[in-house]
């Protein structure tokens, strides 16, 4: 079975070939960062507009590359949620316009469900059972995953989600947009006594996350410093943050593995990249004896492999969930929780 997904939550557009028995055929990404840089964050309608530009020439990519003919495609899996409404919506008339033009079923797939199942391309997969850390833009949550639609939450973010606490940190550092990685990479020339933030709900005996006080904290710290902050001082700021927030990661994991007794963990989403987070998983993984996973990083972020990925699973599960009805709809807030087979 050949599945083309696509992938148009926010601001990257993916498209991707996945074929049950080879694998990974084909991908391409397009990343509108440069673009929306400029205005400090996403900016809806203009996302949705470079959407309908980049997803045919996309398209073209990744069957130029995959050497497949349009008519060898047995399915196509799109993000119906959740996101940006209009950005799905772009997503899911490209995609069921082809499905009608070729005669081809429509599978909708959730967003996060392509990014809970991702680090299933890496070359050495995980197996189900598994707890997986699920951190994608405004979402951040504990998982018990034991199969394909068999998720089970086990505590989730009350407020800021760690990817929009990196953004809006960095912000507050004056270090532009997407704030992650660069609040990442200064981090790294920081002294880690400089300066102690709070760790929320560090000790709260439960499974749940709360970035915004510390976020808050951030916000303090500048308040009080001179208007020209020196760069040594925000990396000392940006070290505090990130060496935080990694250590609330760090235990909410690893009590969710006590938790469930399962010694296999999964890190999905964007600030799955994040090297000083894969560090301290790293060396607690050895000294605890449970093994980590990660996707590939250039799955890390929004990409069509995942949506084509999710989508294949799901159809080798149930072949009759994907039918030629091409009146979509979409889904821009829709819990992971309520997925079934």
């Amino acid at each position: 079975m050949i599945v083309l997904g696509v992938e148009s939550s926010c601001d990257e557009t993916g498209l991707a070939l996945y074929d049950t028995k080879r694998g990974l055929l084909a991908h391409a990404l397009y990343s509108q960062v440069a673009m929306h840089e400029q205005y400090g964050g996403v900016v809806p309608e203009l996302a949705s507009r470079d959407h309908i530009r980049r997803a045919i020439p996309l398209l073209q990519q990744v069957l130029a590359e995959s050497g497949i003919e349009r008519q060898e495609i047995d399915a196509i899996a799109y993000t119906q949620g959740p996101g940006l409404a209009g950005a799905l919506l772009v997503g899911a008339s490209i995609a069921c316009g082809l499905g009608m033009a070729l005669d081809k079923p429509m599978l909708g797939v959730h967003h996060l469900e392509g990014h809970l199942l991702s680090p299933l391309l890496a070359s050495e997969p995980p197996t189900f059972p598994f707890v997986a850390l699920l951190v994608s833009g405004g979402h951040t949550q504990l998982m018990r995953v034991d199969g394909v639609g068999q998720y089970s939450l086990l505590g989730e973010t009350l407020d800021d989600a760690a990817g929009e606490a990196f953004d809006k940190s960095a912000k507050l550092l004056g270090l532009g947009y997407p704030g992650g990685p660069a609040i990442s990479r200064l981090a790294e020339f920081g002294d880690s006594s400089a300066y102690q933030l709070p760790r929320p709900m560090l000790h709260s005996k439960n499974l749940d996350f709360s970035f915004s006080g510390l976020k808050t904290a951030v916000l303090t710290l500048v308040k009080n410093r001179p208007a020209n902050i020196c760069e040594q001082d925000k990396a000392n700021i940006a070290r505090a943050f990130v060496d935080a927030l990694v250590e609330v990661l760090l235990a909410k994991c690893l009590a969710a593995l006590k938790q469930t007794g399962l010694k296999r963990l999964v890190i999905a989403g964007g600030v799955g990249a994040n090297q000083q987070l894969r560090s301290a998983l790293d060396a607690a993984a050895a000294k605890r004896r449970f093994r980590v996973y990660y996707p590939e990083l250039e799955f890390c972020t929004d990409n069509g492999a995942m949506i084509a990925f999710a989508g294949a699973m799901r159809l080798q599960i149930n072949p009759e969930a994907a039918q030629r009805n091409y009146a979509f709809n979409v889904r821009p807030r829709w819990p992971l929780n309520e997925l079934g087979i």
